[in-house]
């Protein structure tokens, strides 16, 4: 009996041994050191506050407007911009990332599988820092030395900022989350009302209204490359929609990837370096053709030097270029050209989701009128109905305007002008920035920074009844999931799901969760009814609208 105890004891110490060189390998391997910075750059200065949501840091600012838009200038090389940004953005820093990881939780309530992801996802960026440039680590590493002690359980401030970037890869890359549904288009010479180019984009990425709620418009003057702005969030150094002194337009429009073994370069990253660095399309294309990136990505590109806009379409292991060769172009979320457009994973996004209907809808809008302004843009960015003006729900996938925007912008390159949407969504005013008024050596950041002559009017649907039902029926959405998640039927009331029915009477989601919620309170035959009901509405994405299929078939299954 000793012997077998000492054996025992024996195996426990090795045992024990082995695991914590196991979770030393870990943190050694998953441990992303913060770089070196060589900067004569005095950074214990402290921020002044001018007035109310005004602060100015040397002479880098941070400003909220009318709107409640924030407006950020920045200057100075790679760290110093960083600090600057971080120093300005500190107490929003804090509460972006609490929105998001807010979200986060909403999204996986399991704390057990959260703890899992987070674990996952220190091995997976382990190589994160090496495709960064060592420019934006710097960056990086400024905005990280103001990051929040609050969330140190996840990891220190330089590790949290750097992963951040790559949040948008990896949503895509592990697939299937639908936080990414963008469209972009561009009316160039017949179409538009004075010949120049016009972008318009929604930036449909949904991590909460809570998150959107305080984007920021970033102007920076580095001291490498060109002057930029872009539309961003506290923390984020990275590009999602942008244009800079010379006319050249970035925006990312997400496309169906494989998945990678290990993370590579953030996207966001990659438009960043072609915003600071590039003036034409082909600058672009080196650019974007030499990187490595880990998830499948669209960038519109549009030049006023080209006087042309095309689509650089990046797969992990290949570049295309998409040129429509006509005075619009269109871009949702599968690759259009001969080179990448056959790929199996793109026919697959096609045959699957609401990027063709999304595509058709714009190129419907587009040609409903001989020439277009910024004015009648905006209005193709908030059309919320479906083909031939069908209304198939508010918040439907297959609309541009989703409802889940974090931002809209519309670009004039040629003119060196960009408006930007307030809250919320792409339904609060757009508001004009001219670049070559707010780089110039004498602008007055003190006063008001947009062109107010160009003002764009909220839309009048903010003030609506539809409206105010969509906005109680989200906060629905979000009660009934969360009964559903913690499975509590004795929570769910049949007078509360007739009221969510009337909400948003249009759209196949609501049937589908009031179909879960009479499953989980043990009714079948009316949750076999609304589920029937919700495939006869326009559904999203053909893997939806099987899985409401599997849900009727079960059921059936169980009542024979």
């Amino acid at each position: 009996m000793l012997r077998f105890f000492r054996v025992l004891l024996r195996i426990a110490i090795i045992a024990a041994l082995v695991l914590a060189i196991g979770v030393l390998i870990f943190k050694l391997a998953t441990r992303l050191e913060e770089p070196t910075v060589e900067n004569s750059f005095d950074s214990e200065g402290r921020k002044r506050s001018i007035a109310e949501d005004f602060y100015v840091f040397e002479d880098s600012w941070l400003k909220k407007n009318r709107e409640g838009l924030w407006e950020m200038y920045l200057s100075g090389d790679a760290f110093e911009m960083g600090y600057k940004n971080g120093l300005l953005t500190d107490s929003l820093n804090a509460l972006q990332e609490l929105y998001f990881i807010e979200t986060i939780r909403e999204i996986i309530p399991s704390d057990r599988y959260l703890n899992f992801l987070k674990h996952f996802l220190a091995w997976y960026n382990r190589s994160l820092d090496r495709y960064i440039p060592a420019e934006y680590r710097e960056e990086i590493y400024g905005v990280s030395r103001f990051a929040s002690d609050d969330f140190k359980v996840i990891g220190d401030g330089y590790a949290r900022a750097l992963n951040y970037h790559a949040a948008h890869d990896i949503g895509h890359a592990l697939q299937n989350m639908n936080l990414v549904a963008c469209t972009a288009f561009m009316v160039n010479d017949s179409l538009s009302e004075d010949g120049s180019m016009i972008i318009g984009r929604n930036m449909d990425f949904s991590m909460g209204d809570d998150f959107a709620s305080n984007k920021i418009v970033v102007f920076q003057r580095p001291d490498k490359g060109h002057n930029f702005a872009y539309i961003s969030w506290a923390g984020m150094i990275g590009v999602v929609s942008g244009m800079n002194d010379q006319g050249l337009v970035v925006t990312l429009n997400a496309a169906k990837s494989d998945i990678p073994l290990s993370a590579k370069t953030p996207v966001s990253i990659l438009a960043r370096q072609v915003l600071q660095y590039a003036s034409n399309i082909d600058e672009a294309y080196v650019i974007i053709e030499a990187a490595e990136v880990f998830v499948a990505e669209s960038f519109l590109i549009g030049s006023a030097h080209d006087g042309k806009t095309v689509v650089i379409e990046k797969s992990i292991g290949r570049c295309a270029v998409y040129d429509s060769n006509s005075d619009q172009l269109i871009l949702t979320n599968h690759y259009q050209s001969e080179e990448l457009g056959r790929h199996k994973l793109n026919l697959e996004a096609i045959e699957d989701g609401s990027s063709p209907y999304r595509l058709q809808r714009t190129k419907q809008l587009i040609e409903r009128q001989a020439k277009h302004n910024y004015e009648s843009v905006a209005a193709i960015l908030r059309d919320r109905r479906g083909m031939d003006n069908a209304d198939i729900g508010m918040g439907n996938e297959k609309a541009v305007n989703q409802f889940i925007a974090h931002h809209s912008v519309i670009f004039k390159p040629e003119k060196g002008e960009m408006w930007v949407s307030a809250n919320p969504y792409q339904l609060g005013s757009y508001l004009c920035y001219n670049l070559n008024d707010i780089f110039a050596e004498d602008f007055d950041f003190s006063g008001v920074v947009d062109d107010t002559t160009q003002t764009i009017a909220a839309d009048p649907f903010l003030l609506s009844d539809d409206y105010r039902a969509f906005v109680s029926y989200k906060e629905w959405t979000a009660r009934f999931k969360k009964l559903l998640w913690d499975e509590s039927p004795e929570a769910i009331k049949a007078e509360d799901l007739e009221l969510y029915e009337r909400l948003n009477p249009e759209f196949f989601y609501s049937y589908f969760i009031i179909g879960e919620c009479w499953s989980l309170k043990g009714d079948s035959e009316r949750a076999l009814s609304y589920y029937e009901k919700a495939l006869g509405k326009e559904i999203a994405r053909l893997s939806e609208r099987r899985m409401i299929e599997g849900r009727i078939e079960s059921l059936k299954e169980k009542a024979r």
